[in-house]
């Protein structure tokens, strides 16, 4: 049978391809050059005779071939992810993926996740830390944490937190000299900005985070922001408001802990409230195994608790 069947490794490049519909994005999924994951694929082409993939304008395409083959191997992958999850379940117990976007990670779950796992020891817990979107349908993530994110309408969601963005800095820099107490005392402070300008997925995430759209929602759109430094990891962002170096626009709940620590304070009442937050986010098939319900169970009220 190994006669005709082709490299595995050709199949798995074909069908990352075929979702991404791009070598350079596939590459970077699967942790190859684009020359070799197009290579791969050539192969493939080669060994069935057929054209699976089409150049069209400066983009790829499926020929209908390559459709076809994209849905069986998409399907089979799914199940052989699958397969390999149980056996390590078999062999080391109950183990989550839990994807989270690194601020919420580091600001908010890090900190509380050992309460998680000294009341069900059992569970492994792997946190994948990572601004891009997990795949949960492909098995890439068991549970997300998600923000600002289109959510699917086939998969399980609860919202977490009911979203406030307040303008935080370091106790030090809100009292001066000179103090800073009201709004319009920003135009004269350094503003913190974060940005995700090359997520396809934040337009709406990146709203929220531009000064003059926040200062126009708790009208002070008079305010002229000064140009601050920029960050593209938020974490970093947070850090540098800590150390007075700025203002940021920063979530009340996930901060919290930082507040009640008094490292960064709010001079202001103002605040926007959003229409967006963080969500808990499963496939329907993930939440049918114990440790999935579990998980989820504890963040809910832990959030709950909290709010």
């Amino acid at each position: 049978m190994s006669d005709w069947l082709p490299s595995l490794n050709a199949l798995r490049a074909f069908e990352t391809v075929s979702r991404h519909l791009s070598y350079r994005q596939a590459s970077e999924e699967l942790n190859v050059s684009p020359a070799a994951v197009k290579q791969l694929v050539q192969k493939l082409e080669d060994a069935f005779a057929i054209k699976l993939l089409e150049r069209r304008g400066r983009g790829l395409a499926l020929t209908p071939d390559g459709e076809a083959a994209s849905r069986d191997l998409s399907r089979a992958f799914v199940q052989i992810t699958e397969a390999v999850k149980n056996i390590r379940e078999r062999q080391l117990g109950p183990r989550l993926i839990v994807s989270a976007e690194p601020s919420f990670a580091a600001a908010w779950l890090v900190p509380r996740i050992s309460d998680f796992k000294a009341n069900h020891p059992e569970i492994g817990v792997l946190i994948d830390s990572t601004t891009a979107i997990a795949d949960l349908g492909r098995g890439e993530a068991d549970v997300a944490i998600r923000f600002g994110a289109e959510i699917d309408e086939d998969l399980y969601s609860h919202r977490l937190f009911k979203e406030e963005l307040c303008a935080f800095c370091s106790p030090t820099l809100a009292a001066g000299p000179p103090p800073i107490t009201k709004i319009d005392d920003l135009a004269n402070a350094p503003l913190l900005r974060w940005d995700l300008s090359e997520y396809e997925w934040a337009t709406t995430t990146t709203k929220w985070n531009k000064w003059t759209y926040w200062l126009d929602h708790v009208g002070a759109a008079d305010v002229e922001p000064n140009e601050g430094i920029r960050f593209s990891d938020y974490n970093l962002a947070v850090q540098a408001a800590i150390a007075g170096q700025g203002f940021i626009i920063g979530s009340t709940p996930i901060l919290r802990s930082i507040i009640e620590a008094n490292l960064l304070v709010n001079p202001f009442k103002e605040a926007a409230v959003t229409d967006i937050g963080y969500d808990v986010v499963a496939t329907q098939k993930a939440r049918m195994r114990s440790e999935v319900r579990t998980f989820i169970d504890w963040i809910t009220k832990e959030a709950a608790a909290q709010a």
